[in-house]
């Protein structure tokens, strides 16, 4: 395996922690990019990699990429992230979250957790018992922050992509506007349910067909196979499911006016976001228009770090500046003939001081 410090994703972290527990089984890789702004926090994620060298390049990547996202968030938070590598049976046990959660409180701090691809609510309860420095926990009253953070990411979402409407298409409404959804899980789910009843015409697709019919025949929507979404024409194509979906291949395929959703790390590689600037596709940098989740989550734990109940007002104040963030990210991108994605970067770390 390659020294992970030798790795262009590496980007000078600040820290790289393994975990593993023996008696558990659990295995782990906690991530922190920057703690410029303060603590490094991001979801943890349990996956399966094929291997060692997958599941680092996929810790350093996101944990970059929350650095980035919390600083243009306007979250007094640094950028960090983490991954359990699970096995082929994705067997996950009270005993490993316990180790997880040890892992964490003897960091002091420097890494908040929070949910990602994999862990659920009930998972962040069960590492809770071992560390304070986790949020996402379920919310005890109405009005509060904190809990399931997909509902939050969908809001913010649907508020970009109808920002990039006004500002590539013209229009103040979605009504009649094609919208072609990649993913329909939780987060894309809740996209769809947000655009559907703001009017625009939605296109579904998801490896999951039956759960992405199902949503289509109660949006009223229609659906193609998960490998036609990418090619389907439309107004905005919506990537909601894994990053690293958009190449060279992919983007000349691509009949849209714009890209804008919730994977992470859509960019294969950092030259397709000029691709795409080339065919002049309008492009939404993942990181700004899916912070929802992070706002929620961030505000829930700030608020209890400094002895005080969250709201969920606050986080509709955060949420409702993603379109501003977006808009003057495509303003100067149209200044300067750089790509959405170059701006946005070059914002972020002046944000988190790495000009």
């Amino acid at each position: 395996m390659t020294a992970f410090w030798t790795q262009p994703d590496f980007d000078a972290h600040e820290m790289v922690h393994f975990v593993h527990d023996r008696e558990s089984g659990l295995t782990a890789i906690i991530a922190v990019h920057s703690s410029h702004l303060g603590p490094g926090a991001g979801g943890t994620r349990f996956w399966h990699y094929a291997d060692p060298e997958a599941a680092v390049r996929d810790a350093l990547r996101l944990s970059r990429g929350m650095s980035y996202k919390n600083a243009m968030a306007g979250l007094p938070l640094g950028g960090g992230k983490a991954v359990i590598l699970a096995d082929e049976n994705r067997t996950k046990t009270p005993e490993m979250l316990a180790a997880f959660g040890a892992a964490i409180e003897g960091l002091g701090g420097q890494y908040v957790t929070a949910e990602d691809v994999g862990i659920s609510e009930a998972d962040m309860v069960a590492v809770s018992e071992k560390t304070q420095h986790v949020t996402g926990l379920p919310v005890r009253g109405d009005g509060l922050a904190g809990g399931d953070p997909g509902p939050f990411t969908a809001i913010g979402i649907a508020k970009g992509i109808e920002a990039a409407v006004r500002y590539r298409l013209g229009k103040d409404s979605m009504e009649g506007v094609h919208v072609a959804l990649q993913g329909t899980g939780s987060v894309g789910g809740g996209v769809a349910r947000l655009l559907a009843k703001a009017g625009a015409r939605l296109t579904l697709a998801d490896i999951d067909a039956a759960g992405a019919k199902a949503l289509a025949d109660e949006l009223g929507a229609e659906t193609v196979t998960a490998d036609e979404i990418m090619t389907t024409p439309c107004d905005v194509f919506s990537p909601n499911a894994l990053g690293a979906i958009l190449d060279a291949q992919s983007i000349a395929k691509l009949d849209t006016r714009i890209v804008a959703g919730g994977a992470n790390n859509q960019l294969a590689r950092a030259e397709h976001g000029r691709a795409l600037f080339e065919r002049g596709i309008l492009y939404a940098p993942d990181y700004v228009i899916n912070a929802g989740g992070i706002m929620s989550v961030g505000t829930e734990y700030l608020a209890r770090r400094d002895g005080r109940v969250g709201k969920v007002e606050e986080v509709h104040a955060l949420l409702d500046q993603i379109p501003g963030r977006l808009e003057a990210i495509w303003r100067a991108s149209e200044d300067i003939g750089e790509s959405p994605d170059v701006v946005a970067d070059r914002m972020a770390q002046g944000l988190i001081g790495r000009e």
